[in-house]
């Protein structure tokens, strides 16, 4: 029984995160999330207190899932190496076009300030250990901030542009940017 409840409650998260990287935080209703996970509304208390507790954990969830994949990057590579294999996938046509496996900060940055101060204290916690994976010493740890913000801004950017030649400029630029 527990079994059957953890991976109902897996269905849920990943019905949520899809949502959260599609719409954001704020706009996908319980009833949505339930649908996409074959379930119904009426089960969804027995897994989460909130839809802000659901998306929270999926946000955390989410970004625990980007954080590993950088660690597969070999870690012998130097730091601006490491960067630049990551900007050229983040900044790629690819990556803006997919709803799947997306990062989740640009559907979600801009409404961060307006949710529980959860989704801040996840957000600095994630960013916080992102630098310290893309860093080789403390002296790189701005310069990696500094790339992170310019790569996720980018994307923002690029996502908003939708599919024509300036969000293609903007994915070049922000990629030339980084190394």
């Amino acid at each position: 029984m527990a079994d059957k409840k953890a991976q109902t409650r897996e269905r849920i998260l990943d019905a949520a995160s899809a949502a959260l990287i599609g719409r954001g935080p704020e706009q996908p209703s319980v009833n949505e999330i339930m649908g996409a996970a074959g379930l119904t509304v009426g089960g969804f208390y027995a897994h989460f207190e909130s839809k802000e507790a659901l998306m929270l954990e999926a946000f955390d969830r989410l970004l625990r899932q980007r954080r590993a994949a950088m660690a597969q990057m070999d870690e012998q590579l130097p730091c601006q190496e490491r960067r630049a294999l990551m900007a050229a996938f983040y900044l790629s046509r690819k990556h803006r076009d997919t709803s799947e496996q997306a990062c989740p900060l640009p559907s979600t940055v801009g409404d961060i300030p307006r949710l529980p101060e959860g989704f801040q204290a996840v957000l600095a916690e994630h960013l916080e250990l992102m630098v310290a994976q893309l860093s080789s010493c403390p002296e790189e740890s701005d310069k990696v901030l500094a790339d992170v913000a310019l790569m996720v801004g980018g994307l923002v950017l690029a996502r908003a542009l939708g599919t024509g030649d300036l969000s293609d400029r903007v994915l070049r630029a922000a990629k030339s940017a980084v190394v």
